[in-house]
């Protein structure tokens, strides 16, 4: 096989930019629809080619890589954000049709360039390593450094605050395939992050230098069945499970104009869904976020409404409302859910959510927002910014311990985390979806609870208003669903879970093991550099 590095340093720039595309295309793709997850493993084969290439040109600049990285990040954040597109019109928020427009075109953008900004800077960063003295010596050392690049990349976007959305991240492609996604249980997601591209870049490698071949080929080959024996030794010595609970998420396919209108239809389809749930065995049930737009601690008649259904039906109710600040706050609310027992107690413990939703929950920068793109700010359909609960709880219920995640919360591993670690037995996610429709967003949104349900080993009862609800298990695996736009509820068996997985012990230590690595192969260069200027600063006194 005659090498392909040399023709594509002499290719037209056409090719050259047509393989960087199609690889960010392909690999939002695969995020998109899990049907492809198969082909997410070649996926970013295609930018490899031109990635590699690049940088290991030294006559192009890091300006120019960094550009390169910008349009291949602009291109796959497009793709996956392209469900802003379905919320249009936002006629629930009082907009007209082009303020709609202006705001969902602003957000689809804004929010890719967004994720972009930084992530493009992964490509300069992999150009300074691969051009180093050190790893230019050792190239196939240099298709697993962009791996480890691209993991620290998803790792700090989940940790920068509300400016780092992790909503694209490539393990969610593997949920259909699940045995792929089992490795998430040891080292989590970012170590599944890390083995797609890894064996992406190393057959690009492959192509580009045919005399490297036979060592990239087994290292490629390695990495997969390595992952592939993680993923059967954890489906196959799979911890005993504890007593079963039956379950129901419970889906009033409110939309948000009708959810903000009034409590009244809200409360009573609810009820009537909950009854029907609890007659057929169902003794926790979980209601979506906010599904009474209410401020419980200042409704008697809502507590009392929710008190008498719990002590009617027998179950434990766990209900998205809002609950009230306290001093100077007094005036804002959380958004919360709160829990009702079968003796129609409110349980004390009110979870809070941690990760609002920016420009639906709060505004960041409001004033600049405000004077920029006005009806930016209006779609959030409050007067005031939500509060930001500060830590997990855990519910201690007659049927369990259960910890609460509500909407976004999901697609950060670190609520999930948290609440096993402090003793949760299942998972409930509550979820308010409706401005997605029927796009691929509530799918994207239900595929990061089956990364939570892996990575905690624990069972989760997701509940979203107009879905999807879901109940899943600790393998990922979806045993029920009620699709999108449609009324109803979700019934199911879960089992209480109390082993931990070897993740919720060490956390993200893969991720900080990648960033180390990172950082000496970026700044082993510039350090010798300096290194040797203040040598010969010296020798020259």
């Amino acid at each position: 096989m005659k090498p392909l590095a040399p023709r594509l340093h002499a290719a037209p720039r056409w090719l050259f930019w047509l393989l960087l595309l199609s690889g960010a295309l392909l690999l939002g793709l695969c995020i998109l629809f899990p049907v492809l997850g198969v082909l997410e493993w070649v996926a970013a084969v295609p930018s490899g080619l031109a990635i590699l290439t690049a940088a290991r040109d030294r006559s192009i600049r890091l300006r120019r890589m960094y550009g390169y990285g910008f349009c291949f990040f602009g291109c796959f954040y497009l793709v996956n954000f392209h469900w802003f597109l379905y919320m249009y019109p936002l006629t629930f928020a009082g907009l007209s049709d082009d303020a709609s427009a202006v705001v969902v075109i602003v957000a689809w953008f804004g929010l890719s360039a967004l994720q972009t900004v930084g992530a493009a800077a992964l490509f300069p960063l992999f150009a300074v390593a691969v051009r180093g003295k050190f790893l230019s010596g050792k190239p196939i050392l240099q298709p697993l450094l962009f791996a480890a690049l691209w993991a620290v990349r998803e790792w700090i976007q989940a940790s920068i605050g509300w400016a780092g959305v992790p909503w694209a991240r490539l393990p969610l492609g593997q949920v259909g395939l699940r045995l792929t996604l089992q490795s998430a249980a040891f080292l989590g997601s970012y170590f599944v992050s890390f083995l797609l591209i890894a064996v992406s870049m190393l057959i690009a490698d492959l192509l580009l230098h045919p005399d490297r071949a036979r060592l990239c080929g087994i290292l490629a080959g390695s990495l997969l069945v390595g992952n592939l024996a993680l993923g059967g030794l954890r489906l196959l010595t799979r911890p005993a499970e504890g007593n079963a609970v039956q379950v129901a998420a419970i889906q009033g396919n409110m939309s948000s104009l009708e959810k903000w209108s009034g409590n009244s239809v809200s409360a009573e389809r609810y009820e009537t869904l909950t009854r029907k749930a609890a007659a057929e065995g169902a003794t926790l049930i979980v209601w979506p976020e906010t599904a009474l737009t209410v401020t419980i601690d200042r409704s008697a008649a809502a507590r009392d409404r929710l008190s008498r259904l719990a002590r009617e039906t027998g179950a434990t109710l766990l209900v998205g409302v809002f609950t009230s600040g306290t001093g100077t706050e007094s005036n804002r609310q959380y958004n919360s859910v709160v829990a009702f027992l079968p003796d129609g107690s409110m349980c004390e413990t009110v979870y809070s959510k941690q990760k609002p939703v920016p420009f639906g929950e709060f505004v960041p920068y409001r004033e600049l927002v405000m004077l920029l793109v006005p009806p930016l700010a209006a779609i959030g359909m409050l007067e005031n910014d939500l509060l930001v609960g500060d830590r997990s709880e855990v519910f201690d219920l007659g049927v369990g311990r259960v910890g609460s995640l509500i909407c976004f919360d999901s697609i950060y591993e670190s609520t999930a985390l948290d609440s096993v670690r402090r003793g949760a037995q299942l998972l409930a996610v509550s979820t308010n979806d409706s401005w997605f429709q029927d796009s691929r967003g509530v799918w994207m949104h239900n595929a990061q609870s089956s990364l939570r349900a892996i990575e905690t080993g624990r069972y989760v009862v997701r509940a979203g208003n107009t879905g999807v609800s879901s109940v899943i298990a600790p393998t990922g695996q979806v045993t029920a669903e009620l699709d999108p736009l449609l009324t109803g509820y979700v019934p199911g068996t879960v089992r209480l879970c109390e082993e931990r997985t070897l993740y919720t012990r060490i956390g993200n230590l893969f991720a900080y093991l990648c960033a180390a690595l990172c950082a000496a192969a970026v700044l082993a260069n510039p350090a010798e550099m300096v290194v040797r200027r203040l040598r010969a600063g010296r020798k020259s006194e």
